[in-house]
């Protein structure tokens, strides 16, 4: 572990008085302070290359609150501020080295919505899907949408005059912007609009000494030019727009404490239209002529992003563009010269094909076969017309510095987002991306482009932007930052006066390998950051959704990994108790693992952790994982005598489970004795895996599995020995104990060939995924691995020809968190189909989560979770059969509701029984 290395932070004499300046705060502030170790990690990065360690947080209540913050942090020297949202900012201008202000927790409101004058008024920490929600009833929304809509807020979207995919019809933050309240940081209160209302003294004098030059000195024709302080709005053509000019200022003039904005209404018959064109430059040249047909969007990506997508026509790229009603669709579809072309109308199908477009910032990052890119040269736009040749001299670019990318974004604007496989790591490889950013910079000037279409920006551009503006228009800029700000206190080192470019990265110190290479790879798109209403099949991140902190979000996790592993703020290793609180959350859901765009997979990565921190500590750990990390042992050699020891007066106190559940009970006959004592004449065709749960707790589930499968004319038999996938020593951290088992469930089944069912999805997913990265030495685990098989892809896969019963009902329940993540569900969804069960289950996790939900403390979060999505669709399903294939999900389903969930094997058998 790499520890005291130097970091741009907090020095000198910010250091010195951050207790002070703590203190101050807290006297002067009613919401929270936080100067803890914790506070500090979570903050260090956004979602850019960059990394700056702040002196604490502030969560103001609202505005005055705000202003007071603001005052202490002036008495204290000119701390500087930075106000942050979702932090998803890829210029790293959401990271500050003074006082954070998290504007999320409390500042979050929708003050009012006038659908008659299609207005509201919002406050900055409001995310944006809340809006679009609160409008929709009204049939408006608000126009900007970037791919984060989930978890962005409203006042990020100003500080970076944010846009998204609806841009070629309404067009950036600023066109939707009506008025704004702002605090400067001499704690002015300011309220921006047209005819220069609001504006500081001094600035539209200074306006009036530059006409000219703000006349001629930015490009026209560029729809996406967001790059540099938006002056020309103050000219008096253009109205005196002062609010205007203030959007894309990110964060450096003042604080908005509350925005007029105005709505838009909703196509009344959104329809996707999706052209297939041979490749991407193709797809680009065709983009600029669409525009005369008026579409809400025109969306481009190639073939490498997509990577094996289904629904798109023919093509090696594709252009998205959504349009309001069906002529219109047959219309541009006509006019499209496309290679072909897919008409999607069902809002499902829309959707499945828009989470391609809106996870690509996170997809992006992980290169075909294999290796990470980055953001640093991120947004770039250049005027429609010159899109395709600009991206071919783009990629002539890049090869010419032995880099690759996958250029994606809104063609219809000229916008380009790449993600670029720069060595961050290494001295050269830093070299390397500050000459291809100079170059790149150079080429997109001489197309007459921005250095930023969408982003900002932040650290990343604005040591280049003389090379777009010229130094004139840049010393502009610095004098107008200098009557805002004359303090120079709001997000110094932004826009105006930047530091280099490849100052500060967030790789500089961080070991190649371990830890932190892994909790690298987490960008900062921060999906796992959604709260609030999320219908669909997605699980990520249960605990975050719980409790709304960003210390319990992948993320958040994430960065507390990545500090411990750079030793600057979490100074203690391994033995971090900042990071074993943060994990302590985590369900080991494996959730991130698929619905993360870059596929961080945090419960590994738990799993690691314990492991480390309590190494050569034994009895520091908790008793739980003692209990139930090592229940397969226990139940092997004590089976039923374990309900009377539970039994037994403070039982589950020493057992170290939680006074609120109720362990379950052993069988009173464990499934592989009932299957011993049965006569079978099948020759066998598959291996049942007698999994723990199944075993002893479940043994009908197994039962039930055994009659289905010979109905369905195959052969089981079981493993000849006890078999264990280890699952609950990986997710308490005992992975030496876990590869032990292992191995021993590996000679046990030797080379076995034919294919493994696996009834429990936690332990089928164990096995293909945890087996193989536990042992990658062992050519048998990749071999047991690939052996794996749910219930439903063995009923389709070896007996396609079997007609399952009818049973022709409603189903309600929960796709198992690992199911998802890991195993996937398409197979049971066309058994179920075919069975004649109708009905969508839930997605998200049940919150039981095998041990988690019985240890102590967790309790309230494990039943949040299950309040997520479980709970009500289970309210709303009436007398539909509860279908849940996890032992965990049925055991909080019964400890929870007056329903019994069961396998969807069990179903099935009854119907059997039944005749039907």
């Amino acid at each position: 572990m790499r520890r005291g290395l130097r970091h741009p932070g907090l020095v000198g004499r910010h250091q010195e008085h951050a207790s002070g300046l703590a203190s101050d705060l807290r006297a002067a502030v009613a919401g929270e302070v936080d100067f803890s170790v914790t506070a500090r990690a979570l903050a260090t990065m956004d979602a850019s290359n960059y990394r700056r360690v702040p002196a604490g947080t502030v969560a103001p209540r609202d505005a005055a609150d705000l202003a007071a913050a603001l005052e202490v942090c002036r008495a204290h020297g000119t701390v500087p501020v930075v106000a942050r949202g979702a932090g998803t900012s890829i210029g790293g201008q959401a990271t500050g080295t003074g006082v954070v202000l998290d504007l999320t927790r409390h500042m979050g409101g929708i003050v009012s919505l006038d659908p008659e004058e299609r207005t509201a008024v919002v406050r900055p920490g409001l995310v944006l899907d809340r809006l679009r929600a609160a409008a929709r009833p009204h049939g408006l929304t608000f126009g900007p949408d970037p791919s984060t809509h989930s978890r962005c807020t409203l006042g990020g979207m100003i500080g970076n005059n944010a846009c998204g995919a609806h841009s070629v019809a309404w067009g950036t933050t600023a066109d939707n912007v009506r008025s704004l309240e702002v605090v400067t940081y001499r704690g002015e209160t300011l309220t921006l609009g047209r005819g220069g209302q609001g504006a500081p003294a001094g600035l539209l004098d200074l306006v009036d000494r530059h006409l000219a030059l703000l006349r001629t000195g930015y490009p026209h024709g560029l729809p996406r030019r967001i790059s540099g302080y938006a002056l020309d709005a103050l000219l008096p053509e253009r109205g005196v727009d002062v609010a205007r000019s203030f959007c894309g200022s990110e964060g450096t003039l003042g604080v908005v404490t509350e925005a007029t904005v105005a709505l838009v209404p909703l196509p009344a018959e959104p329809v996707l239209v999706v052209l297939g064109y041979a490749d991407e430059s193709a797809a680009a040249d065709a983009a600029a002529g669409l525009l005369v047909h008026r579409p809400l969007t025109v969306e481009g990506m190639a073939a490498d992003l997509v990577r094996g997508a289904s629904g798109l026509p023919r093509g090696g790229a594709w252009l998205f563009c959504e349009v309001d009603g069906a002529p219109a669709a047959a219309e541009l579809v006509r006019a499209a010269d496309a290679l072909d072309a897919a008409v999607v109308r069902e809002p499902a199908a829309r959707r499945a094909l828009w989470r391609i477009r809106e996870d690509a910032a996170g997809t992006a990052t992980r290169m075909p076969g294999g290796g990470d890119a980055w953001p640093g040269w991120e947004d770039c736009a250049v005027p429609p017309a010159r899109l395709g040749a600009y991206l071919r001299a783009f990629r002539a670019l890049l090869a010419d510095f032995g880099l690759r990318g996958v250029p994606y974004g809104h063609f219809g604007d000229g916008c380009v987002h790449v993600r670029i496989d720069f060595d961050l790591w290494t001295a050269k490889g830093v070299r390397d991306f500050r000459r291809f950013s100079e170059a790149v910079a150079d080429l997109v000037v001489a197309h007459g482009g921005s250095l930023s279409g969408e982003h900002g920006d932040g650290k990343a551009r604005a040591e280049l932007l003389p090379r777009m503006y010229g130094t004139e228009l840049v010393g502009l800029f610095g004098a107008v930052k200098d009557v805002w700000d004359p303090d120079g206190g709001l997000n110094p080192g932004m826009l105006v006066r930047p530091e280099p470019l490849d100052s500060g990265l967030r790789f500089e110190g961080l070991p190649v390998v371990g830890p932190g290479r892994a909790a690298a790879r987490c960008v900062g798109v921060a999906k796992c950051r959604v709260a609030g209403p999320s219908p669909g099949p997605g699980v990520m991140c249960p605990s975050y959704r719980a409790t709304g902190e960003e210390k319990h979000s992948t993320r958040g996790r994430a960065r507390l990994l990545h500090e411990m592993a750079l030793g600057e703020v979490i100074t203690d290793g391994w033995r971090s108790e900042e990071v074993r609180e943060a994990l302590d959350l985590c369900l080991s859901c494996k959730g991130c693992r698929s619905d993360c765009p870059v596929g961080v997979d945090m419960a590994a990565y738990k799993a690691e952790f314990l492991d480390r921190h309590y190494a050569r500590r034994p009895f520091a750990r908790p008793r739980s994982h003692w209990t139930m990390g090592r229940l397969p042992g226990w139940l092997a050699h004590f089976g039923r005598g374990l309900n009377t020891a539970m039994a037994l007066p403070f039982a589950a106190r020493l057992a170290g489970v939680t006074p609120e559940r109720t362990m379950p009970r052993v069988a009173e006959r464990s499934f592989v004795s009932w299957f011993a004592d049965r006569a079978s004449n099948r020759p066998p065709e598959l291996t049942l895996w007698p999994d723990t749960f199944t075993n002893h707790l479940a043994p009908e589930v197994g039962e039930a599995a055994v009659r289905v499968l010979e109905d369905a004319g195959l052969g089981v038999e079981l493993p000849p020995g006890r078999v264990c996938c280890g699952l609950t020593y990986v997710s308490t951290g005992q992975l030496g104990a876990a590869r032990k088992v292992m191995r021993r469930t590996l000679d046990v089944v030797g080379d076995a060939k034919g294919p493994v069912v696996v009834l429990e999805p936690s332990c089928a997913a164990t096995l293909r995924t945890d087996l193989p990265e536990l042992l990658p030495d062992d050519p048998r685990a990749a071999r047991l691995a690939g052996s794996v098989r749910t219930f439903a892809e063995a009923l389709e896969t070896l007996a396609p020809d079997w007609t399952p019963p009818r049973l022709d009902r409603p189903v309600t329940g929960q796709t198992h968190c690992h199911q998802h993540a890991v195993l996937g569900d398409a197979a049971d969804r066309r058994l179920r189909e075919r069975a004649g069960l109708t009905g969508d289950l839930a997605g998200g996790c049940c919150g039981l989560a095998g041990n988690f939900g019985f240890e102590p403390g967790h309790y309230e979060v494990s039943v949040a979770c299950a309040e997520d999505q479980l709970l009500p669709s289970l309210r709303a399903a009436g007398h539909a059969a509860v279908l849940a294939d996890g032992f965990s999900c049925r055991t909080q389903i019964a400890d929870l509701t007056d329903l019994r969930g069961r396998h969807l094997a069990e179903l099935l058998a009854e119907a059997l029984e039944e005749g039907l």
